[in-house]
């Protein structure tokens, strides 16, 4: 889908505890599919060992049930973006 709807941003809702395992195989994906270069972001019960070795993975950002401010994550989704296309600071 991310490819046939050519995405700016893939964001991944893992409740089941999994994520150490699905986020992986949808970055791989992506990579196969030539979309390397499109951030993924990823929510969930993420413990901050398992955010930090995500990120280490190339995942833009995680949010957490800490995370409830919707303007805010809003924003940070859209920097995010800005910065994947060279448009920080633009």
């Amino acid at each position: 889908a991310a490819v046939e709807e050519d995405v700016h941003l893939v964001g991944l809702s893992v409740l089941s505890g999994s994520h150490m395992n699905l986020v992986p195989e949808v970055l791989d994906g992506l990579r196969a599919a030539g979309l390397g270069d499109v951030p993924v972001v990823v929510g969930g019960i993420i413990p901050p060992a398992d955010a930090d070795r995500l990120a280490a993975l190339g995942v833009a950002a995680v949010f957490t049930p800490k995370d409830y401010g919707l303007t805010e994550i809003m924003r940070g989704m859209v920097n995010i973006v800005r910065t994947a296309n060279g448009l920080a600071g633009a």
